[in-house]
C-alpha cells in the first residue's frame, strides 16, 4: 500500500455535542503520530468553522485517507481515530503543509490548525484486511 502521506485530501469526521457527525475534505500532514491540517484561504462563508466548535466540544475525531483506482485491485484506504486540538498557530504543521502542497508556499494558511494525536490506525486494502 502506498503511504497514506502521499495522497493530497482525506475527510475529518467530528461530532458536535449533540453528537451529529460532520465530514469535510482536508489537507493534511503526517508526522509520526501527529497528523497536521490548517484553516486555508479557500472560500469560505465563515472562519467560525463547524469542524472548530465541534472539536472544542468533542475532540475525539476521524481522519478516512482513501485511494480510488478504477482498477479496484488498487483500492485501499486508512483510517486515523484520535484527538484533536485547536491552535492559533503550529510551525511545525506550518512547515509540513508547505512542503507537501505547492499552494501552501504561495498562500500559507493563516489558520487556526488542528493537531490530531493519532491513537489507532485501521488499514484496509483491497486483497488483505489489517
Amino acid at each position: 500500500m502506498p503511504s497514506p502521506d502521499d495522497e493530497r485530501v482525506a475527510r475529518l469526521a467530528t461530532a458536535g455535542p449533540d453528537g451529529r457527525p460532520h465530514v469535510v475534505p482536508i489537507c493534511f500532514a503526517l508526522d509520526g503520530n501527529t497528523l497536521y491540517t490548517a484553516v486555508d484561504e479557500k472560500p469560505k462563508r465563515t472562519r467560525g468553522l463547524q469542524r472548530l466548535r465541534d472539536i472544542e466540544a468533542n475532540p475525539q475525531v476521524e481522519v478516512l485517507i482513501d485511494h480510488y483506482e478504477e482498477d479496484w485491485s488498487q483500492l485501499w484506504w486508512v483510517k486515523l481515530r484520535g484527538t484533536a486540538r485547536v491552535v492559533d498557530r503550529d510551525e511545525r504543521g506550518l512547515e509540513l503543509l508547505q512542503a507537501k502542497y505547492e499552494q501552501y508556499r504561495e498562500r500559507p494558511p493563516r489558520g487556526p490548525f488542528i493537531l490530531v494525536r493519532v491513537e489507532s490506525r485501521t488499514e484496509w486494502t483491497s486483497t488483505t484486511r489489517r
